[in-house]
């Protein structure tokens, strides 16, 4: 019973579908930070808001990734 439910265990995926569009905000966060750094009228709350956004994001992907999808 013990060896099964191991085999359980190590044959259960930890990857969940929502963390595909984790990654997507990601990326969509960082295309928007990128184009409103490169705008000639800066609105600085703007970048301010999107760079804490993006350092969160940043923050919770690495931790799917390498505490949870590699775990």
């Amino acid at each position: 019973m013990y060896l099964a439910a191991e085999a359980a265990k190590a044959a259960t995926s930890n990857f969940n579908t929502f963390d595909i569009f984790m990654l997507l905000f990601t990326i969509v966060i960082a295309i928007g930070l990128v184009r409103l750094v490169g705008q000639r009228k800066k609105n600085i709350f703007a970048i301010g808001w999107g760079a804490a956004c993006l350092l969160v994001f940043l923050v919770i992907d690495y931790i799917m990734i390498f505490k949870v999808w590699l775990a």
